[in-house]
């Protein structure tokens, strides 16, 4: 089945954002400069974290791995994309639209992991500071960040093996500017509809399950901390801030895409750019803009 699918269908052609070359063009510049800010600014956390000994706990640990995510993440699809503006026709092979595919769970599946990761660190640190050392130790963050990504990739090697073999003999427009499975699927030469849901609900109940438990820990994090203290709220609340918007910003658009029944197709174009492209430059300022110990350590870094 898998040499009849890619003699059939060798290769798949992207719409890409928009259909006007004006605007293509113009898009070239912005998001060449919007992926070189997240290279840069996701790779610095990552060195600035393994080089100065005081960031050597286990939230900035996570935070590292957070970044290194993000980068991967973003260079799944936007350089792609960014090449794309460039061009009239907008192909990538099938085992490139595979590729990519898997990639794209990989990284977003092992990131969604991450983050209830840090969310459980960050309860920790706050409602039992006293045990945090023993608790959050040096191997069970290892063994933490190992199972989001064995996660992650469970979750990617489940959606590939749903669609691998589809019979793709036609049809082999895609419209977006990546190989995202709802559109994928459209093209297959059988009826997807049964097989579209499975593959949405896989997405969306991992998505929906991380979401739930990042809510309802940072929610028990600041009712904990507020019956300690009077101003055990507003501390907890300003730790905890710039997790809560990365939160909201990665899982927002995701579970936007897999759970709403109606498929728009410029919304659907707005949400991927703001969680494979907005989103991975976003988090690396997040963090550093409101983080004291980032600051102090690029300080030590500069002089």
């Amino acid at each position: 089945m898998e040499e009849v699918n890619q003699s059939a269908v060798s290769e798949f052609v992207f719409q890409g954002l928009c259909n006007s070359r004006k605007l293509q063009t113009f898009l070239l510049l912005p998001f060449s400069i919007l992926y070189l800010m997240t290279v840069v600014g996701n790779l610095f956390v990552v060195l600035l974290i393994i080089s100065d000994h005081h960031l050597h706990s286990p939230m900035y640990f996570l935070l590292a791995n957070l970044s290194f995510v993000d980068f991967c993440l973003s260079s799944v699809t936007t350089p792609k994309l960014t090449t794309d503006f460039l061009k009239d026709i907008k192909t990538i092979s099938f085992g490139g639209c595979m590729s990519q595919i898997l990639c794209v769970h990989f990284f977003g599946g092992g990131e969604m992991v991450l983050l209830v990761t840090m969310a459980y660190d960050r309860y920790v640190a706050i409602c039992k500071p006293l045990h945090y050392s023993s608790i959050m130790d040096r191997q069970k963050c290892i063994w933490l960040v190992v199972i989001s990504w064995i996660i992650g990739l469970l979750h990617a090697m489940s959606q590939l093996a749903m669609i691998l073999n589809l019979p793709f003999c036609g049809p082999k427009v895609v419209d977006s500017f990546f190989c995202d499975i709802p559109l994928v699927i459209k093209l297959a030469c059988m009826d997807t509809h049964t097989l579209g849901i499975v593959i949405n609900a896989d997405s969306g109940v991992l998505a929906t399950t991380c979401f739930i438990l990042l809510m309802i820990s940072y929610t028990y994090i600041l009712i904990t901390v507020r019956l300690h203290s009077k101003d055990g709220a507003s501390k907890a609340l300003s730790t905890c801030t710039s997790h809560i918007t990365v939160v909201v910003l990665f899982f927002g658009p995701c579970i936007f895409i897999y759970l709403w029944p109606l498929s728009i197709t410029w919304v659907d174009k707005f949400l991927a750019v703001f969680y494979t492209v907005i989103t991975p430059l976003l988090n690396p300022a997040i963090y550093t803009l409101r983080n004291k110990d980032i600051k102090n350590a690029i300080k030590r870094l500069i002089n």
